[in-house]
């Protein structure tokens, strides 16, 4: 792992598992583990005070890996329930996907219900025709429709407003023979 350029040296963690082996005795009676006590036979020891609790080590991760972290996992849970939900995706008057290219990236127009879609046709100033829309899972779009798009595709779920969401051409969201993370794909 490297921090700006300089190596950082992995922290080594003591799992709860090493601090529980150290306290059972392998050798116990009927050859059952068991806590660490005397043997039958032996002169029980004395009592010991306890052993302070040992402070965790520090680790040395910077805020901005953590916070990147927990980003990840906020994604991952967004993703997946997009993957299980069933959004709303406009036709344009050819019948094909609604979709806009931004950057190099064909993004896919979908909506996560019909006062999303409105919004959209508001702000671009069609509210006044008629949008023809299919319900489509959120995982049929990314591990089916966007591989069907010309170069790289993702999806752009609710457009256009606050709460919009990008699912990438990256590995993880789409198929890694389009994502454009993955060495050889996406071309």
């Amino acid at each position: 792992m490297n921090d700006n350029g300089e190596q950082i040296p992995s922290p080594v963690r003591r799992s709860r598992l090493a601090d529980l082996a150290e306290a059972v005795d392998v050798k116990g009676p009927e050859g059952i583990l068991s806590a660490t006590s005397p043997t039958p036979h032996a002169e029980p020891a004395p009592p010991q005070a306890p052993a302070p609790a040992a402070e965790p080590a520090p680790r040395p991760v910077s805020v901005g890996a953590e916070r990147e972290a927990a980003v990840r996992r906020e994604f991952a849970v967004l993703l997946g329930e997009f993957r299980r939900t069933a959004v709303l995706v406009p036709f344009d008057e050819h019948d094909s996907m609604w979709t806009a290219d931004l950057n190099g990236v064909r993004w896919i127009c979908a909506f996560s219900n019909e006062e999303a879609l409105a919004a959209f046709a508001r702000a671009r100033g069609d509210a006044g025709r008629e949008w023809a829309y299919r319900t489509v899972l959120g995982a049929r779009l990314l591990d089916v429709m966007v591989p069907m798009l010309p170069g790289p595709g993702g999806v752009a779920l609710d457009a256009g407003s606050e709460g919009g969401m990008l699912f990438p051409p990256v590995r993880g969201v789409v198929p890694d023979s389009v994502a454009v993370d993955v060495e050889g794909a996406g071309q």
